[in-house]
């Protein structure tokens, strides 16, 4: 597996997992297409300027154009504070594979190597399972149930946080 930095040629990707009410259950239902190419270009931006880790999860380096889905690390403001936020997305064809897991322990490891990112939080949807199951594992600690406001839908959560310097299992 690899990680890369999303490009302008992953909009087909992000269609596939933004735009699919398979894919969008847990986020409140799927995304307007017509929104996802400046969704795109934004995160290039945020990509170029490392403010944020957007990554595609590549299963096999030597084709970086076959994506499993997508992991992201930003900072934002919850509730008034600046906190670091981790998320991802594994398509269904390559689900139950590891992939998710591998590619949150690997952004976990870089952010511990980085040393910017201070306490990391994750908020799955209370009902996907295999994500808060990748939490527990990787070694989040579980906070509480919250709701969340995603794309200006309001979701219930699990907030889980990890200090990836020295959290993780």
């Amino acid at each position: 597996m690899h990680l890369r930095n999303v490009t302008l040629d992953d909009v087909e990707a992000y269609v596939r997992m933004r735009c699919d009410p398979v894919m969008m259950k847990d986020l409140g239902g799927p995304l307007p297409r017509e929104g996802i190419p400046d969704k795109v270009r934004r995160d290039v931006g945020t990509a170029a300027s490392d403010t944020g880790w957007i990554k595609m999860v590549v299963p096999d380096p030597a084709t970086p154009e076959v994506v499993a889905g997508q992991i992201t690390l930003w900072s934002h403001d919850e509730d008034g504070e600046q906190i670091s936020e981790i998320g991802w997305m594994i398509l269904p064809g390559f689900q139950g594979r590891g992939y998710g897991k591998r590619a949150v322990r690997a952004v976990l490891e870089a952010a511990r190597e980085d040393g910017r990112w201070g306490l990391v939080h994750a908020f799955p949807a209370t009902a996907n399972a295999p994500s808060n199951g990748i939490c527990r594992s990787v070694g989040f600690r579980f906070v509480e149930e919250r709701s969340i406001t995603f794309a200006d839908r309001v979701l219930r959560t699990n907030l889980w946080v990890i200090d990836p310097r020295t959290g993780l299992g």
